[in-house]
């Protein structure tokens, strides 16, 4: 039988000058790993078959579309459940990362490590395959410590700060005009938290309440506005992307479609017909 294994690590950071996270998106027929921990809160959707995993002192099994979260330092291993062996992507997150939003920044404990939440699987596997595609720092800082807080939240032991933003409109504002100002290299959402005096869960709360949907969002249909401008004019989208802040012709265009719904290319060649 043809053994299909494979193990592919990307990182991700959180804004330009921000820490990094860890992403992993793995396929084991037959390896089981040895008994270990990790410093960082192990959070993971299966995406077939089963894997088993011996944690506490038990052995939970997980299936597709399962949720796994690992805490700190809790030795576990992991390996096949069945033949047919099993596949996951994973990411190692930070503690910090899941106690911004929480009251009193209290460390979450899931006492049950497997977890059905087919929402929050389908978001986070969403954005582990985004981010692995193409590790944009501004949109890891919006996407990944969001959906931490949302999993700490309705998981975990730690009560959500559900105190409400005081002039959230005025935040969303600031945080714009600063993305636009500023969108070949865009501070840390971090950063500009710290210039407002709030945490960044507050910040993404303020900016998602207002605006509708999160800063790098924003920035990118800001930036395809800015190129529909530069391809009318005449201008290549290869050329296109490094002017309006994209990393290459290839984000431009997955932008560009999720807006638009056509390439950059066809779009130029379709408003130049039209001229």
């Amino acid at each position: 039988m043809e053994v299909r294994e494979c193990a592919r690590w990307t990182r991700a950071k959180l804004g330009r000058c921000g820490p990094a996270l860890d992403l992993l998106t793995a396929r084991f027929d037959r390896h089981t790993y040895a008994p270990h921990a990790h410093a960082e809160y192990t959070v993971g959707v299966t995406v077939g078959g089963l894997e088993a995993i011996a944690y506490r002192g038990g052995r939970i099994v997980s299936g597709p579309g399962s949720i796994v979260v690992l805490e700190p330092g809790e030795i576990h291993t992991g390996g096949p459940a069945a033949s047919e062996g099993y596949a996951y992507q994973a990411l190692y997150a930070a503690p910090d990362l899941l106690t911004d939003g929480t009251r009193g920044g209290a460390l979450p404990h899931f006492r049950e490590p497997v977890l059905d939440d087919p929402a929050l699987a389908a978001a986070l596997r969403a954005a582990h395959t985004d981010l692995a595609r193409c590790p944009d720092p501004l949109e890891a800082e919006s996407r990944l410590p969001w959906l931490l807080t949302a999993l700490a939240h309705r998981h975990s032991t730690a009560r959500a700060a559900g105190d409400p933003v005081p002039g959230a409109g005025r935040v969303a504002r600031a945080v714009r005009d600063r993305l636009a100002d500023e969108l070949h290299a865009p501070p840390s959402l971090a950063a500009l938290a710290a210039d407002l005096g709030l945490s960044r869960y507050q910040l993404l709360r303020a900016f998602r309440t207002t605006m509708g949907i999160p800063p790098y969002a924003w920035l990118a249909q800001y930036r395809v506005t800015r190129a529909r401008a530069l391809l009318e004019s005449g201008l290549r989208p290869a050329e296109v992307a490094g002017l309006v802040g994209f990393a290459d012709q290839a984000h431009l265009t997955r932008w560009f479609r999720r807006v638009l719904g056509v390439t950059p290319a066809a779009y130029r060649n379709s408003v130049q017909d039209r001229g």
